[in-house]
């Protein structure tokens, strides 16, 4: 086997094929640990899917698997299910990184607000919103462009935490509505007050040392060369992409 190339192990596969689809109608797919290894391999070298090493398999097949299954939400869902079956954290964090976007996501349908681009100081970009557990784990992912705010955008993605004790953030997530949210779902925020507020509200340096965790996820998801730079036009795209990177980086 030529070194370099991304594999699927045995044992990785495994815990994928039960949530591949099964309704394939007409001619049987292609070697499906075949194609998502291609798929992998893309996504951590950055290069252009024409450029796929050939012991893949038709470039066309790479990309058009990948495309296909991201329109129906299968590497999301996929993604959901194998942290899912992590259990329950006792802790959540949440955070957001933002990335730049070639000018090959440029254009598209729908306009950049539906794309989840953005202009903000560092050009365009788009902002991954995450939720993760203690052990660096993603739980969850948004995209917006890269000017929205934390708090504006951490509403609809704490309507997707599951039930934990403690949820942790920076200063960005300090605002009464979020505070309010995060009760209401049963954790309590341990989110540092912001300098501008008279009433200072609970808040463990001691618990909140080891936020770091939700960092270094980031760190790692972005050693896939199309995670740290948006290559996609499509945010469904993107967001797959993204998700791809953390079931193989954390749930295989």
């Amino acid at each position: 086997m030529i070194p370099n190339l991304f594999w699927l192990t045995d044992a990785q596969f495994s815990r994928i094929s039960p949530h591949l689809p099964r309704d394939t109608r007409g001619k049987a797919r292609v070697d499906d640990r075949r194609v998502i290894s291609g798929i992998v391999h893309v996504l951590k070298s950055g290069g252009r899917w024409i450029d796929a090493p050939p012991e893949y398999g038709p470039k066309k097949t790479l990309y058009n698997r990948y495309v296909r299954w991201a329109a129906k939400g299968v590497w999301v869902q996929l993604f959901e299910a194998l942290a899912a079956a992590g259990g329950p954290p006792t802790q959540v964090l949440i955070d957001s990184s933002s990335v730049k976007a070639h000018r090959s996501a440029s254009g598209g349908k729908g306009g950049s607000g539906a794309r989840a681009i953005g202009r903000s100081r560092g050009g365009r970009t788009t902002k991954i919103h995450a939720l993760t557990d203690a052990k660096c784990r993603p739980v969850a992912f948004m995209l917006t462009g890269g000017q929205v705010a934390d708090c504006t955008a951490g509403a609809g993605l704490l309507a997707r935490m599951l039930a934990c004790d403690i949820l942790h953030g920076d200063k960005g997530y300090d605002s009464n509505a979020l505070r309010r949210q995060i009760e209401a779902g049963g954790a309590m925020p341990n989110i540092p007050p912001k300098a501008n507020r008279k009433w200072k509200n609970c808040f463990s340096p001691f618990l909140y040392r080891n936020r770091n965790a939700i960092e270094r996820m980031f760190y790692r998801l972005k050693d896939f060369r199309r995670v740290a730079t948006r290559y996609d036009r499509s945010a469904v795209n993107f967001l797959a992409a993204v998700c791809i990177a953390a079931t193989v980086s954390y749930w295989l």
